[in-house]
């Protein structure tokens, strides 16, 4: 294992050199927003986002807060106070231009130069609606961004984007058939791939067919795009592996070292931390909130199967900051059903 491991790392090593120079990009990370909307950099980002529709304990409201990303849906009320337990992956954005009907007319554009990877055109095969997604490459790993809810494409896969080009119109599709005009807003992501073997994974668990190959939500792990954004107005010269490992740590998990495919450290090494092989039995990984692997690394932990090592003490059930993958309170914690299957996943033990 210790071969293999020092091999990919030099095959990585070899892909950069043979890259013609004028390719590299120097890591230099330039974003530009999706849409004419510019309300997430002013004083009042309620005009930036898209309202939510909410129902709790007999009272509607609108909250603009719902569009934002992470954990902003489903309130419930605990013995620690109000908290919400249902997490959004990326940001809804608000249209800023109409038809009399109430139709969104806004334009949505690459938010970087990249490669179109996929076309969902039809609306009823995803809760993403008609959806893109353009694949990346900032000289640390491919990432792929995600514009949801469109309601016309005006790409097609292969096809090269400069940063900025259109790449369809903002709509409602998706979200179980809805056609609520007033909400019509797009979803944008900014994503990791986990497996590039995700077709067989789902195949196991799921009836339901899978009509996304890789590119299935599922398969993508959002970051907080809009903190991106406004961390890049004050650093410009941040990147992506700077960007996480900035986040908090909640939990972490360690894994048998034989087995497995973990094809996270093939396309983004700087996950790796610490000296690279050695004779140990486990590797173990660290997590956001959001299940965000923020490091992995060699681990002296003897497990069969993934076991979760360490997880922040909370008075609050586990499962609430997990997206239900750890049951749990307090200091202890351990894999939920679900968790373990993200887990085997995320480590290509299936």
């Amino acid at each position: 294992m210790k071969l293999i491991i020092l091999s990919q790392w030099k095959n990585l090593l070899i892909l950069v050199l043979l890259v013609p120079l004028s390719d590299l990009s120097a890591g230099r990370l330039e974003l530009v927003l999706p849409t004419d909307n510019k309300g997430i950099f002013s004083s009042d980002p309620s005009r930036f986002y898209m309202y939510t529709d909410r129902h709790f304990e007999g009272a509607n409201s609108k909250p603009w807060t719902g569009g934002k990303y992470g954990y902003v849906r489903n309130q419930k009320r605990t013995k620690e106070g109000m908290i919400f337990t249902r997490f959004h992956e990326g940001i809804d954005i608000a249209p800023v231009k109409r038809d009399r009907s109430r139709r969104a007319l806004d334009k949505v554009r690459a938010i970087g130069k990249g490669r179109v990877v996929h076309v969902n055109t039809l609306s009823g095969r995803s809760s993403y609606g008609r959806y893109v997604v353009v694949e990346h490459d900032w000289g640390n790993g491919p990432f792929f961004s995600l514009y949801g809810h469109l309601e016309k494409i005006d790409v097609k896969v292969g096809q090269r984007l400069p940063i900025g080009q259109s790449i369809g119109q903002m709509g409602c599709t998706g979200w179980a058939g809805s056609r609520n005009v007033e909400r019509s807003h797009l979803h944008l992501e900014l994503n990791l791939m986990i497996h590039d073997q995700f077709p067989r994974w789902h195949d196991q668990r799921f009836a339901d067919p899978n009509h996304h190959g890789d590119f299935n939500g599922l398969n993508l792990i959002g970051l907080d795009i809009a903190d991106l954004y406004l961390r890049l107005r004050e650093n410009p010269n941040l990147t992506i592996p700077e960007f996480v490992a900035e986040m908090q740590p909640y939990f972490r998990v360690a894994f048998p070292k034989n087995g497995g495919d973990m094809q996270l450290l093939k396309r983004y090494p700087w996950l790796w931390k610490g000296p690279k092989g050695g004779n140990v039995p486990s590797f173990e990984i660290t997590l956001s909130r959001s299940s965000i692997p923020l490091a992995i690394e060699a681990s002296t932990k003897k497990v069969v199967g993934p076991t979760v090592t360490w997880v922040e003490d909370s008075s609050l059930l586990h499962a609430y900051a997990t997206m239900g993958r750890l049951n749990g309170i307090g200091k202890r914690a351990t894999l939920s059903d679900s968790g373990k299957s993200f887990l085997n996943l995320l480590t290509g033990r299936f």
